[in-house]
């Protein structure tokens, strides 16, 4: 098709903004779906984004309107996944910012504007939700004017749910997106956005054509990861997989390959042909590094080779999952896996359980730390466990992020004292307007991985919205707290915290434990140590057994007998006796302080 009549966009919002909806809406208007087949939230394939109500994988789709080719991608909206809406934004030259007309600008939607900006998008703003009673239209028109510096009939009025000013949208779509740049008779080069495994098929890729064309059973190679493979198939989604004999300069569409894993086609990568090769590939591509761990084990060993089958068929459509074998001595054989964040670690979580009928324990999550041993050696560990011993090491680095806060002003106060209580520094406070605050501030990632989001919710009555991206390794006073269960230390329980920290969480810790931990019939003691140095004690009393309650009558010294001999066999089994430990000992971290 001429390359005036493409228009490449995408839709960028927060979480539950009405994205999905609105692309539902484009897709009727079109025609691209009929009204019969027809379902919301087309686009999000998963049973689990279909609850949650939030995209997890992009979507692309093709549509026609009034002899205009039109190229939608759906983007997730969680910080979890913005190096894949990056990547969506560079394959596109127009971006509709939607913002719910009852919630007005939060996080994402500063994060994901930023991102457009920085790809030299052109925005177009549009106020979804203005049918709700809750809806604010004049005050969060003021904000969407503050962010953009737009004017006020810039900005269009929607509602994706009855479908008022859809068409008045597609209009802007023509109208204002420019058409795509690109030369048919330079070396073709490709952008991949997002890359799958199916089971069937193969690896199929979603990619951007920037110049040259792609035709059916060309042979492809990836610059970065310089694999090649061949391109069994080729065409659009509209929205289902529809052939083609080639992809052309500007369009959007996939590729079906012979390639194994999605490892050997990464998002980012660029895609050339081999017989004609491009010299440069595109700019922007970077390896996605995990920086959430967490040890997944089975519940029983028996099932261990089931889980190691499931994670590697995961990992097929999944570039960012990386994972390496763990052993416990408590729970045995499993992964210590790596994930983008704490969301993406639930999703994978749900998914092992759902698709692959798992009963998995989860250990506390953790991030990475750069040690430098005495000798300038470094290396860099996943778990405290894997910690080396302290005499050998010159200074311990952990990762701190970048991190904003979009909160109503009323707010402030609660939401700074939650900061410095994670040894946040605050950087700066600007305002969107009158009444939303926006609070910049760096903080370690280790101590904003297990409640930092609910506390945030809940001290601002769910008005706050977060978001942070990977700033730089910082060298701090941090150690190693291990805790011990009836003398056995257990090492899934390390954890790695600042010094100053370290005694008020070594006691939470076990205060959690006590909790969780079944009586016995003989004392359990809890301990929380730093090196040999204990800082923190429960102890889970023992069941009474009253083993003169048979008695009747008789001398005293029976019952101190019977009493005696009692404690000697709790004695003994305090010394032989094994704690049975439940699976929410292992995730004691993420429960919440009343």
């Amino acid at each position: 098709m001429d390359l005036s009549h493409i228009r490449n966009f995408c839709i960028i919002a927060h979480i539950d903004h009405g994205k999905s909806t609105l692309a539902d809406r484009l897709l009727e208007a079109t025609g691209t779906i009929e009204r019969r087949n027809m379902r919301n939230q087309l686009l999000d394939k998963m049973d689990l984004e279909r609850e949650r109500g939030i995209t997890i994988k992009l979507a692309p789709v093709r549509m026609k309107y009034n002899n205009y080719e039109l190229n939608l991608i759906d983007t997730p909206g969680h910080v979890d996944f913005s190096y894949e809406v990056s990547r969506s934004l560079n394959a596109c030259e127009g971006a509709i910012l939607v913002v719910d007309a009852s919630q007005g600008i939060q996080a994402q939607t500063l994060a994901n504007v930023y991102l457009a900006m920085a790809a030299d998008l052109e925005i177009i703003p549009v106020l979804n939700k203005i049918d709700l009673p809750a809806a604010d239209v004049e005050k969060v028109t003021r904000e969407v004017i503050g962010l953009l510096g737009c004017k006020k009939e810039d900005i269009l009025l929607i509602s994706a749910k009855t479908g008022q000013g859809i068409e008045t949208v597609l209009e802007s779509i023509i109208d204002k997106i420019p058409s795509p740049k690109g030369d048919k008779d330079k070396p073709t080069t490709a952008l991949i956005f997002d890359s799958y495994y199916d089971d069937y098929r193969g690896v199929i890729l979603y990619l951007r054509v920037v110049d040259g064309q792609i035709k059916k059973n060309s042979i492809i190679k990836m610059m970065s990861t310089e694999s090649s493979g061949i391109a069994l198939e080729v065409g659009s989604l509209i929205p289902s997989l529809s052939p083609q004999p080639m992809l052309g300069t500007g369009e959007i569409g996939y590729i079906v390959t012979n390639l194994k894993s999605t490892r050997e086609a990464k998002v980012g990568d660029t895609v050339t042909i081999e017989s004609n090769p491009a010299q440069q590939s595109l700019p922007g591509y970077k390896d996605v590094m995990p920086f959430v761990y967490a040890g997944f084990f089975p519940d029983s060993n028996e099932n261990y080779k089931l889980l190691k089958d499931a994670i590697e068929k995961l990992s097929l459509s999944d570039s960012a999952l990386q994972f390496v074998p763990e052993n416990s001595p408590v729970l045995g054989y499993g992964f210590r896996i790596g994930f983008l964040g704490l969301l993406h670690m639930d999703i994978v979580k749900q998914r092992l359980e759902r698709e692959y009928d798992l009963e998995l324990i989860i250990t506390n999550p953790s991030t990475d730390y750069h040690i430098v041993m005495t000798s300038g050696e470094e290396s860099i560990i996943k778990s405290a466990s894997d910690l080396p011993d302290v005499t050998m090491i010159s200074e311990i680095k952990e990762p701190w992020i970048n991190g904003e806060i979009v909160l109503p002003k009323d707010y402030l106060g609660p939401t700074l004292q939650l900061i410095v209580s994670r040894r946040g520094l605050q950087k700066n406070i600007s305002y969107v307007d009158a009444d939303l605050a926006v609070i910049d501030f760096e903080a370690p990632l280790a101590n904003l991985l297990t409640d930092f989001y609910d506390q945030l919710k809940s001290l601002t009555s769910g008005y706050g919205s977060f978001n942070y991206d990977l700033k730089d390794y910082r060298s701090e006073d941090l150690v190693r707290v291990d805790f011990y269960i009836a003398n056995d230390k257990i090492d899934a329980l390390s954890l790695m915290v600042h010094r100053t920290e370290s005694v008020a969480l070594g006691r939470s810790v076990v205060s959690k434990l006590k909790e969780v931990i079944p009586r016995q019939q003989f004392k359990v003691s809890l301990q929380a140590a730093i090196g040999a140095k204990f800082i923190a004690r429960e102890d889970i009393s023992a069941f009474r057994k009253d083993v003169t309650g048979s008695l009747y009558g008789g001398d005293v010294s029976r019952k101190k007998k019977l009493l005696a001999k009692q404690k000697k066999g709790k004695e003994r089994m305090k010394r032989f006796g094994k704690v049975d430990i439940p699976a929410e000992a292992f995730t004691v971290m993420l429960k919440r302080e009343d």
